[in-house]
């Protein structure tokens, strides 16, 4: 079994297009009539209109670079933190800190952002 799909509120789906467009770095990987569709790697991102907010976890290299580049509509709510030390490498690598930040995208999905910083 592996996730496939995690879907996400567009009230506007040209504004979230373009916000993600912005973010990933990259353009929809498909319209289907009221569905938008991006990929991150083998992960479908589905943004519908009427979904639920979502709140969902990226991971970055640089947290405070990725927070400062937020593309325009971004809305942080989460300054950079540290949230633990990995005791194992059970959720990540054995010893890496993981701190997160997170933002609002303009269509009232919550993205963490998160960095893992070896020792």
């Amino acid at each position: 079994m592996r996730l496939l799909q995690v879907a996400l509120r567009a009230e506007a789906q040209e504004r979230a297009a373009a916000f993600y467009t912005a973010l990933l770095g990259a353009p929809p990987a498909g319209r289907f009539g009221p569905l938008l569709f991006f990929r991150i790697g083998d992960v479908r991102l589905l943004f519908e209109e009427g979904a639920a907010p979502a709140l969902i976890y990226l991971e970055v290299p640089d947290l405070h670079a990725a927070l400062a580049a937020l593309p325009d509509g971004a809305a942080v709510v989460e300054a950079p933190r540290r949230i633990f030390v990995h005791p194992d490498d059970a959720l990540g690598p054995e010893r890496a800190e993981e701190w997160h930040g997170a933002f609002r995208d303009p269509e009232g999905n919550t993205v963490v952002l998160v960095a893992l910083v070896r020792s």
